[in-house]
């Protein structure tokens, strides 16, 4: 079981764990690597609260926090995916968009959504709703693995593979088996909106591209964070 977390962790994050290959079957420890970057975040949150900082300027830290921890892995995701989907007009175009290193206008609008979308959540959601989101969020990005086939022929979600729907199944009990504790009955509303993030953005995915990328999947990370932040902010 060490092996498929250690690469989680290694994809996923900027931790220190040192080389592993992503293995389909191992998608399952995708939402342990966001328990690992929820926590690590929301402890920072809670030590800025703890001396005296307001919530809003202590969730700007958290967040910061989990970017460092990422590598702005996801937010980069994001910005790419947001640039080819929306700024070309054919398959071709779009994919070579998203593989360009700038960042064109719909990238930063997204990003900018992003992060204004989830401070503002996180300053009702606390620090507990950011390890739910994280979690959650790492789970969501398994649905557009195995649902849609390989946009390219090379590329980060190349490597990792095309999960089963036993592996899918296993990532979202994992994490819910980890939420639950946090969220109790709001799982039950926290769940269906994750999911609709993650169903939204393999359907623009398919629609756009006909399959999925490692930008896709960051990008499906970002929506479902979104997401599940939102309801939790709703909730409180």
């Amino acid at each position: 079981m060490l092996q498929p977390i250690r690469a989680a962790f290694g994809l996923l994050t900027r931790l220190p764990v040192g080389p592993a290959p992503v293995q389909p079957e191992g998608v399952w420890a995708f939402p342990v690597a966001g328990l690992a970057v929820g926590a690590i975040a929301g402890l920072s949150f809670w030590v800025a609260l703890a001396l005296g900082l307001p919530p809003g300027p202590a969730a700007a830290l958290a967040l910061f926090g989990q970017i460092l921890l990422t590598g702005a892995l996801h937010e980069d995701g994001l910005a790419d995916s947001a640039d080819g989907l929306w700024g070309g007009f054919e398959r071709a175009g779009r994919l070579e968009i998203m593989r360009d290193s700038r960042v064109g206008s719909y990238g930063v609008l997204a990003i900018g959504t992003s992060l204004l979308i989830r401070w503002s959540a996180l300053v009702s959601a606390g620090p507990w709703g950011l390890v739910i989101a994280a979690v959650l969020s790492r789970a969501a990005m398994v649905w557009p693995m195995a649902r849609l086939p390989h946009a390219r022929k090379d590329g980060l979600a190349r490597l990792a593979g095309r999960p089963s729907g036993r592996a899918t199944a296993m990532a979202c009990g994992v994490a819910a088996l980890i939420v639950l504790p946090l969220a109790g009955w709001s799982l039950l509303l926290l769940a269906p909106a994750v999911a609709l993030a993650a169903l939204s953005g393999t359907a623009i995915a398919r629609a756009k591209i006909g399959g999925q990328t490692g930008d896709i999947l960051g990008g499906t990370q970002q929506l479902a964070e979104m997401a599940a932040l939102l309801v939790l902010a709703a909730l409180v």
